[in-house]
């Protein structure tokens, strides 16, 4: 994933209390005899090759019933209730109050199984904790046991609800999407008047609609319930909230450039600029927003939502960034960039992601945005791939003011999304043994899965070298004086051993401010790329040693579920206090997927939002196409400008009809109407009456010459027959 704006305090500003971990998890067992219309079946494991086996005697349904109706009555009887009980219904038994007992337990041997089910309790853990304590609410503080709104004057965006209902139907979890859905059809409700962030509620709430109405429809084994079959009132609930919703955040897209606004009021449609930095939005915003609304234009037909979302990237380009490599900010008023400041953490990192998901969401059918790519991959090897000293591990680092400028040895956690795309990229989802069996393998191919191998490996020492085993926000590298780039020579890095005061942990740098844990995905969405395309258990294992930190250092009291943390690098670690949606939507269902079979939701058949929403691929159809082009550029991305032109200005008569023409190839050409402005030599642009603009191409075979104040005339020097210049 990639997230751009994860605010640092988890809060919008609003204070939360610290503290310390406690004892691990607290009873969660407090549920029979709660009164509510949730389903009373306990949730189903997903049936896919694995988990397909018959239950043993013990664990079926009336035997289990008969023994716990005979085990309440004898507790009756002897008085075991004569203190008030306040039971939850639908609970499963093994997440309760011993249930992080197992972080002390060897395995005989490794199953990856019974890891994954470890994953799909943290996650029922975390659920029912919100369930409990915060129904409803945007955010949720597990340590205080309470929930808020994001904005005061909010009814709730279902913020938590709505980005894990994949995730919920992914991990069958049938009576809990339930209720969810209960809780869509009756209170969610996007009639709001307040601002919310573009980005952030395209890529969880638009995003999370979308891939659960593509799960229930395409996947109806996944946690399946009656009231989203064909034919049932709610079967389309998901795509009806998908589209009011999409419809309101069209408004950010009204600025002058086409760029989106940071913000938009839900209730007037009205795109606001962001209240710091200048009023830019930020790059990664701005631009990753085009896998949602692209499908959902699929989805509906409207060409409306694919034009708008298309239109950012065109503007973006034409602006002819230096190796595809784009500063952080960008203003919606003009479509240019402000300052120079370029990486692929905070605010620009999915930019990147979504030029190659963009080409593998069409089925290869927009061979655009895969050259994107690999013109902004090749910029990323030439300015930003540096090498740690002395341990050599591969550095992805930031250019502050500018490429001309010193790199700098930075990681925000949010670049480890980088190595499982370079991945996804070189193979397109299939393995590394798949692509070459199809003959889609080479030298270019083999050198991107190196370096996604490298960067994994120096993601993975930010969990290593943190003493919870949980990686801080930000990480520093030291670097050699001039910095080794990859164009100098590629290095092999050193081995990590697992010794508290081996050397090469001198190599990161973290600093007191960067510390803290927001239970980010991207690292382990790496890993889970990595395992599927190259097979190696080696990511899974790394995983299951980061899950197993969250359980220990994270977890809540009172079963009441997992918390960020405000310092990572102490044991106690200090709690923050708040659990990320993401958390629900991307951490645990990338743990989960990771320890999952390979044929659960096949990459090659699927493309995953920034957010770990799950969408198909999906041919060109109903008049989708790619609508723009790429304007001419030399070799490092930069526009061709002219060499040399002599501009004439001429009155402002009569507006002309044609809005481009390639005068190289052209022997005569008569454009009626006024003519503001032309070029006489070179590639420039010219400027007809009505405002249009359009490219004219001169080379030195042709010349041209003024027929009248109302129009130009243009011949080339082989049809006049002129030597002339």
């Amino acid at each position: 994933m990639s997230l751009t704006q994860r605010y640092h305090d988890g809060h919008y500003g609003l204070p939360h209390q610290n503290g310390h971990t406690g004892n691990g998890l607290s009873s969660k067992l407090d549920g029979f005899m709660d009164k509510r219309e949730l389903p009373m079946y306990k949730d189903k494991p997903y049936n896919y090759a694995g988990s397909q086996r018959k239950s043993p005697f013990y664990q079926r349904r009336r035997v289990v019933s008969t023994f716990i109706l005979s085990m309440f009555g004898l507790a009756w009887w002897f008085g075991a209730f004569e203190s008030s009980v306040n039971l939850k219904s639908s609970q499963s038994p093994n997440t309760g109050k011993n249930w992080g007992s197992w972080l002390g337990s060897s395995e005989p041997q490794v199953d990856w199984e019974y890891r994954r089910e470890k994953v799909k309790e943290a996650f029922m853990v975390s659920w029912d904790g919100y369930e409990k304590y915060a129904w409803g609410y945007d955010e949720y503080h597990p340590l205080s046991k309470e929930g808020q709104q994001m904005d005061s004057k909010s009814k709730g965006m279902g913020w938590i609800i709505v980005d894990a209902l994949d995730t919920l139907m992914i991990m069958n979890l049938t009576s809990r999407l339930s209720h969810a859905r209960e809780w869509m059809s009756t209170s969610l409700d996007y009639d709001q008047d307040h601002e919310v962030n573009t980005f952030e509620t395209t890529i969880r709430m638009l995003g999370g609609l979308l891939s659960a109405h593509y799960l229930s429809t395409e996947h109806p084994d996944m946690a399946p319930l009656a009231d989203d079959d064909k034919g049932a009132p709610g079967e389309d609930l998901y795509l009806e909230k998908a589209a009011d919703l999409a419809d309101r955040l069209l408004g950010a897209f009204e600025s002058d450039s086409g760029v989106p606004y940071a913000s938009v009021n839900l209730k007037t449609s009205k795109g606001k600029g962001s209240h710091v930095d200048g009023g830019a939005s930020s790059t990664a915003e701005a631009a990753s927003l085009q896998l949602e609304f692209k499908y959902l234009a699929f989805l509906t037909g409207e060409k409306n939502y694919w034009d708008r979302a298309e239109k950012v990237i065109q503007v973006i380009d034409d602006n002819g960034m230096e190796d595809g490599l784009l500063p952080i900010f960008i203003y919606a008023t003009t479509g240019t960039f402000r300052g120079e400041n370029i990486r692929l953490g905070s605010r620009g990192d999915s930019y990147y992601e979504y030029l190659i998901k963009q080409y593998l969401q069409t089925s290869g059918e927009e061979p655009i945005y895969q050259e994107l790519w690999n013109q902004s991959l090749a910029g990323v090897r030439k300015h930003l791939i540096t090498y740690s000293e002395p341990h050599h591990f591969t550095v992805l680092g930031e250019r502050d003011n500018g490429l001309s400028h010193k790199i700098s040895g930075k990681m925000d956690h949010l670049v480890c999304f980088m190595p499982g795309t370079i991945a996804l990229g070189a193979t397109g989802g299939l393995t590394v043994a798949e692509a070459k069996e199809a003959g889609k393998w080479g030298e270019k191919e083999d050198n991107e899965m190196r370096l996604a191998i490298e960067l994994t490996k120096t993601c993975w020492g930010m969990y290593k070298v943190m003493v919870t085993g949980l990686a801080p926000e930000i990480t520093h590298f030291r670097l050699a004086e001039p910095p080794h780039m990859e164009e100098d020579g590629l290095l092999a890095s050193k081995e990590m051993t697992d010794s508290l005061t081996a050397s090469w942990r001198d190599d990161y740098i973290v600093k007191a401010n960067d510390n803290h844990n927001l239970q980010r995905p991207e690292t382990v969405e790496t890993l889970f790329y990595m395992w599927r395309i190259t097979g190696d258990e080696t990511y899974r294992q790394w995983g299951w040693e980061m899950f197993k930190s969250f359980v220990k250092y994270t977890a809540a009291d009172d079963g009441a579920g997992f918390t960020s943390l405000a310092h990572a690098n102490e044991i106690p670690p200090i709690l923050k206090d708040n659990m990320e949606s993401f958390w629900l939507a991307e951490t645990l269902k990338y743990f989960y997927l990771l320890f999952s079979s390979t044929d659960l939701l096949p990459l090659d058949s699927i493309v995953i939002n920034t957010e770990a929403h799950i969408f198909p691929r999906f041919k060109l159809a109903r008049g989708l196409k790619t609508g723009w082009e790429r304007k001419p550029r030399d070799a490092q991305g930069r526009l061709i400008t002219p060499s040399r032109s002599d501009t004439k200005k001429l009155p402002d008569k009569a507006p002309a009809r044609a809005s481009s023409v390639d005068l190289a190839n052209t022997k005569e050409f008569t454009a009626s109407g006024s003519i503001q402005t032309i070029s006489v030599e070179g590639t420039g642009q010219f400027t007809l009456g009505d405002g249009a603009t359009g490219d004219v191409r001169l080379t030195g075979d042709a010349s041209s010459e003024w027929k009248s104040e109302h129009g130009l005339h243009y011949k080339s020097r082989e049809s006049a027959g002129s030597s002339e210049p």
